[in-house]
């Protein structure tokens, strides 16, 4: 199943904060016509509203479970949203020592932060002991071995957890799975107990719990509880071997709605959490991402030009797939939603979105009907506050995308426009 499905026609925005007012679409009790003008397009903008009320919506389903919400930060690290969420209480599930720098400066306890991810370098490593993270995620007995050598010459105990690959098929993008034993994440399943006793034994190592990530965008719960009964099955084998477990980290992956139709209910979700580790008597950490901010941030964009070759219509806008990669990456289909309210009877036509970049990857879709745009016309791309702005790049000597930040009548610059000068700065001078 692709991450977005292809938009047939226009439909009116179906996520909280986002709508057309007085003929107009805002975000909050902003015009987006407003944003605009005073920074000009392309540019980021997301609902801090939306974000808040996504947490309390996860916070409700889980209550009565003892679970830490740690915010992925992979899926957007703007500082102004990590702050924002740090106020509503989550930790930080992060991939990378630059992620580590971003959540503390963001204002995150470094004992909130998980330290998840393939590859961590002996650097970034002895950065998260240095800072004190709550745990770091093993994903290879190499991996052990290296922050074994790490914690002897700090002369500090690591606390770490052991990611474990259960061989689930999470039914999603093949390149956002990551819970089959094709995948390169984590320590298979069969070796998982031989492991954590390793990891046991070593005094320089506090092993104390177990994590699964089964990958991205999932709608359904059945994956997510045949990987919970694997856990269950495991901590039980890890205490039946005299071995202690106190943490289990469940990931992330909770899908949202691209075009109107349901995402993951998490009610159903909360409810299979409980019928598998309700009575596991371990702290639970869960790592959402995509839940919390894909639909609560939109790329808004200009169109430069109108364009038929052969039977195809081509609009082109100014964002592009530096601005904007899933379409590219992933096969993503964003909806599209005029600034302008359409008028209710407005013709609608086949079109294809693109941008201005050299690739003919460069596009955001083929939709078989769109109201007409024009020369000028703002358009908005929606439920794209996740792997958006932090996919962005300056491919083609393009300027690093702006963000800009709702909050009720008021919007602020999150992110500057990050100039051409600014990059020739880093190969001046050397």
């Amino acid at each position: 199943m692709f991450e977005g499905r292809m938009t047939t026609e226009f439909s009116r925005p179906h996520v909280a904060h986002f709508g057309y007012e007085n003929g107009t679409l805002s975000v909050e009790n902003v015009a987006v016509s407003a944003i605009a003008e005073k920074y000009g397009t392309p540019f980021y903008v997301y609902s801090a509203t939306a974000v808040r009320e996504r947490v309390a919506k996860l916070r409700a389903a889980l209550e009565g479970l003892n679970v830490q919400i740690c915010y992925a930060v992979k899926a957007n690290n703007n500082l102004s949203l990590l702050s924002l969420l740090v106020e509503e209480g989550c930790g930080m599930d992060i991939v990378s020592g630059g992620e580590m720098h971003r959540a503390l400066a963001a204002g995150s306890p470094a004992d909130k932060i998980v330290f998840s991810g393939v590859g961590k370098t002996d650097e970034e490593i002895a950065a998260a002991l240095t800072a004190g993270v709550h745990q770091l995620n093993i994903e290879s007995i190499e991996e052990l071995d290296a922050i074994s050598r790490v914690a002897l010459k700090l002369k500090k105990v690591a606390t770490v957890v052991l990611r474990i690959n259960p061989d689930v098929d999470a039914l999603t993008h093949p390149k956002i799975t990551t819970g089959t034993s094709k995948n390169k994440f984590g320590i298979a399943y069969a070796d998982a107990l031989n492991t954590y006793a390793t990891a046991s034994a070593r005094k320089e190592i506090n092993v104390v719990g177990i994590a699964v990530h089964i990958g991205s965008q999932i709608t359904d719960v059945t994956p997510f509880r045949q990987t919970f009964e694997r856990l269950a099955q495991l901590t039980k084998a890890i205490r039946a071997k005299g071995l202690t477990i106190s943490r289990l980290d469940l990931g992330g992956g909770l899908g949202v709605s691209y075009d109107g139709s349901a995402g993951m209910d998490v009610d159903a979700y909360a409810q299979t959490l409980r019928e598998t580790l309700g009575d596991i008597d371990c702290e639970l950490t869960m790592e959402p991402g995509r839940f919390i901010i894909a639909e609560a941030g939109a790329l808004v964009t200009k169109v430069l030009y109108g364009k038929n070759q052969g039977n195809a219509k081509f609009s082109i806008v100014d964002a592009a797939m530096n601005d904007l990669m899933r379409p590219a990456l992933y096969d993503a289909v964003h909806p599209v939603w005029p600034v302008r309210e359409p008028a209710a009877d407005a013709e609608t036509l086949p079109v294809n979105l693109v941008g201005p970049v050299c690739e003919s990857s460069d596009t955001f879709g083929e939709f078989d009907r769109l109201p007409a745009l024009e020369r000028g016309d703002l358009v908005m791309l929606g439920v794209a506050g996740a792997y958006g702005a932090t996919m962005s790049s300056t491919y083609n000597a393009r300027p690093l995308i702006q963000e800009v930040l709702v909050q009720g009548d008021t919007f602020k610059l999150v992110r500057r426009q990050w100039t051409v000068e600014d990059a020739l700065m880093l190969e001046r001078d050397l």
